[in-house]
């Protein structure tokens, strides 16, 4: 990937992220990633994003590069070390795009610390409603994490490394299936199974999703919220935009057309675009939590 990593400690743990600055006066954008994805996810957007803005990818606490120690893998506890990253930079305040769970961080980091976000853009997100993949919830059930092992030897991660090399040399790669089997491979390593396992239960149970942002979300209602979905999404199902987008007024809802859940490596240009052209036809929300406030009070 073109934008290399970064390294600072947070809290003496070594966090990573990719960053492309552009002018000063321009938004910044901070790109949260999805379940044991990272910060290369963002790789066929970020340079179209930097055209236009700053643009800031971490890999959370427990994926990619950045350190997998044994602790909290909330969502509160996510929020809490961007909110810490950004101070750290001397970054802020963000339009945050979260995609899958990294959408449920971007609406906790907006619910926690309002002051650092001045738009709010949904990808595919979690937090939103019951329904999940059947693959997800298996993965939660006792004991789980003891077979996790026997599904990612690696031996089977070497060899599905390979044949991944061999079709995108002949031009045969489909990209959300290469990004779903990234995120497979990154298993293989026992220290990342963990850390796995401990985000996964904090968001979802045998049930579903057990984490839910829609009876708050009328707390958005000033901040201007976009909310993108692939219409064929199997991980996460499209319902779950239009609900978020009745429940947040005068949010913004696009569809993406035959696109499933990964709409930045399936349709990355489509998706440039359209955050583009929604934060430079958009006001950012002050900061502060006078609108969040007003909100509460009227509710």
């Amino acid at each position: 990937m073109g934008i290399p990593l970064r390294h600072v400690t947070l809290h003496g743990h070594d966090v990573t992220y990719r960053l492309a600055e552009a002018d000063p006066d321009q938004p910044t954008l901070l790109l949260i990633h999805g379940m044991a994805g990272n910060s290369r996810t963002w790789k066929d957007v970020m340079p179209g994003l930097a055209e236009d803005f700053t643009v800031l990818a971490p890999d959370l606490l427990g994926h990619g590069e950045s350190a997998k120690p044994v602790g909290d893998y909330s969502l509160g506890a996510f929020a809490s070390g961007l909110r810490d990253l950004l101070a750290k930079l001397e970054i802020g305040p963000v339009t945050v795009v979260g995609h899958s769970l990294g959408g449920g961080v971007a609406m906790q980091l907006s619910y926690q610390h309002p002051e650092l976000v001045d738009r709010l853009v949904l990808v595919g997100s979690g937090g939103l409603g019951r329904e999940v993949s059947w693959l997800l919830r298996l993965l939660t059930l006792p004991g789980a994490e003891y077979l996790m092992p026997l599904f990612f030897p690696p031996m089977v991660r070497d060899r599905g490394n390979e044949l991944s090399k061999t079709l995108h040399d002949r031009g045969l790669s489909l990209p959300h299936i290469h990004e779903m089997w990234r995120a497979y491979a990154s298993l293989g390593q026992a220290e990342n199974r963990k850390a796995f396992v401990r985000t996964l239960r904090s968001v979802i149970d045998p049930g579903g999703q057990t984490v839910n942002a829609m009876d708050r979300l009328y707390l958005a209602a000033a901040l201007p919220t976009l909310i993108i979905w692939g219409d064929q999404d199997g991980i996460i199902p499209v319902d779950h935009a239009y609900a978020a987008h009745e429940a947040i007024p005068g949010s913004r809802l696009e569809i993406l057309e035959g696109c499933g859940h990964f709409p930045h490596v399936q349709q990355p240009d489509h998706l440039v675009e359209v955050i583009r052209e929604f934060v430079h036809t958009s006001e950012p929300l002050p900061g502060g939590m006078r609108p969040f406030q007003e909100a509460l009070l009227q509710a």
